[in-house]
């Protein structure tokens, strides 16, 4: 049944500032994917010594990084949005700071691609009124969801139609969508996190930096981001979409099939690079002394490679991959991976 996300939906611009530090706090604190797990959540910042036992910011001057991925695969991706958020209000007053870069899958929300979207998710946001307000989006759209439906199915009866749609629509659903737009609140807020962020020397990124896009400036790829996800651009050429591009990219971690094709579609076709000589041009674009990335998960806890150049920390913390709970601390230039045990 098609969607009617982008009836609810609206557009307006809203360009991520400068996301660069000129000098490193003595401290940061960098976490990877958490895919609607706050108890994984909760667990890794109270380990890092972010939070008190009330969840409040006790990390001082430390600036946390956060690396996107906070929606989809599990239940309770609005608390942690709501966790940061408190956060990024309270570490400011102790003299810290909370920067969360954008995922992939906030921008899926954003462009309503919610094929990972979990019922949990949408009941986060239903409340005494959802049911109504669903009632209302169906019968101002019936006319066009019954022809829809009798197309594809000639037997299909109104009352069957009906039934279909509520159940691929859950109660707050409509809310849900609504938040994810681009003029939403959440929305509004995924489109003021950066891509990518510069750090001291440290480059952190969701998913990685292509060479192609390593030859804009970073402020430049930021913007086009925020103008992406202003516009819910959700089309093959988009930023958002890019298999290059921030929010995708997986070459760095081994081959990537899906860039090598863009790569090989280009016309001209773009010229290959090892992995090597590709961090070392990213590195050298953005006068950065290492990446730390996350998106594509390591089981196996984080991983630091390259000479210490190249650090991935997606170790699949939320319950639905089952991985440790991990943290990279970055303190004087030093990489320290941490991990500490899951809540029963």
């Amino acid at each position: 049944m098609t969607q009617l996300w982008r009836l609810v939906r609206g557009a307006s611009l809203v360009l991520s500032a400068l996301a660069v530090m000129a000098a490193a706090p003595q401290r940061i604190v960098a976490v990877g994917d958490l895919h609607g797990d706050y108890s994984a959540w909760q667990d890794i910042a109270r380990g890092a010594g972010l939070i008190d036992a009330k969840g409040h910011w006790a990390g001082g001057k430390t600036t946390l990084v956060q690396l996107g991925d906070i929606t989809d695969r599990g239940p309770d991706s609005l608390k942690i949005v709501r966790s940061l958020q408190q956060l990024q209000k309270e570490a400011r007053r102790k003299g810290g700071q909370v920067i969360v870069v954008l995922g992939n899958h906030e921008a899926m929300n954003l462009i309503g691609d919610n094929r990972y979207t979990t019922p949990g998710e949408y009941a986060a946001f239903a409340n005494g009124g959802s049911a109504a307000l669903r009632d209302r989006l169906y019968e101002a759209n019936k006319a066009k969801l019954e022809a829809a439906a009798k197309a594809a199915n000639p037997a299909a009866t109104p009352e069957q139609v009906r039934a279909a749609w509520m159940a691929e629509h859950p109660l707050g659903w409509v809310e849900h969508t609504i938040a994810w737009s681009p003029t939403g609140e959440l929305g509004k807020w995924a489109t003021s996190n950066p891509a990518i962020v510069k750090i001291g020397g440290t480059l952190f990124v969701h998913g990685g930096i292509s060479a192609e896009y390593a030859k804009q400036p970073m402020d430049a790829v930021n913007k086009r981001v925020a103008t992406a996800m202003a516009a819910a651009d959700d089309s093959d050429a988009s930023i958002l979409t890019d298999p290059l591009g921030p929010l995708w990219y997986r070459g760095l971690v081994g081959p990537d099939s899906e860039a090598q094709a863009a790569r090989a579609a280009a016309k001209p076709p773009l010229p290959a690079m090892t992995q090597e000589q590709e961090l070392a041009a990213v590195l050298s674009a953005y006068g950065a002394e290492r990446l730390v990335i996350a998106h594509t998960p390591s089981l196996a806890g984080i991983q630091i490679t390259n000479g210490g150049r190249l650090a991935r920390i997606d170790t699949g913390i939320s319950r639905y991959y089952g991985g440790p709970l991990t943290w990279l601390e970055i303190n004087g230039g030093q990489m320290i991976p941490h991990a500490v045990p899951r809540t029963p």
